[in-house]
């Protein structure tokens, strides 16, 4: 039985799903419009999804990415062991939860033994791993990911459409009548 047979059954795709045989093709896609920023580039999958639009086929594809770390502060020893004592005291007190589920008495005084004993300990443990680090990290900070451009993509065979609708949205955008 050879490939082009058609009593030979088509294989499954990669999520073990045969493919429907007019089913667009999700491999292609093709650009529509640019955006600045995300919220707009969300606005617009929203436009197109309010004109019955099938936005299933859609994606906003963020470009040009970069880490960015903002500084919060500095950070102490005793800003270490502060932050080692409230994550001592979170992890204390889900022990105190596990080993108050197997007794049948003084509860409150386990749980509040656990979350003591885990503040202690991390408090130890911030301090000693921040004066470890010999003053090479003297901050904290937050990172995130950010986008120069995001894209609203869509399969070719619906791209007219939706490039005709975002058009619209653009004109009414414009404050144009």
């Amino acid at each position: 039985m050879s490939v082009s047979d058609p009593g030979t059954p088509i294989p499954p795709g990669p999520a073990g799903e045969v493919p429907a045989p007019n089913a667009p093709d999700t491999g292609a896609t093709v650009t529509v419009a640019s955006y600045p920023d995300y919220p707009s580039a969300q606005r617009a999958v929203d436009y197109l999804s309010d004109n019955q639009f099938p936005v299933g086929r859609t994606a906003i594809i963020g470009t040009d990415l970069r880490l960015v770390e903002n500084v919060l502060g500095r950070l102490t020893v005793g800003r270490a062991a502060l932050a080692g004592l409230a994550s001592g005291a979170y992890f204390g007190f889900f022990i105190g939860l596990l080993l108050g589920l197997f007794t049948e008495g003084a509860w409150l005084g386990i749980m509040l033994s656990a979350v003591l004993i885990g503040a202690l300990w991390g408090a130890v443990f911030g301090a000693i791993a921040h004066a470890l680090t010999g003053g090479r990290r003297d901050f904290t900070s937050r990172s995130s990911l950010q986008a120069g451009q995001y894209a609203v993509t869509t399969t070719p065979d619906v791209a007219e459409q939706a490039r005709q609708l975002l058009v619209r949205l653009n004109w009414q955008a414009s404050g144009a009548s």
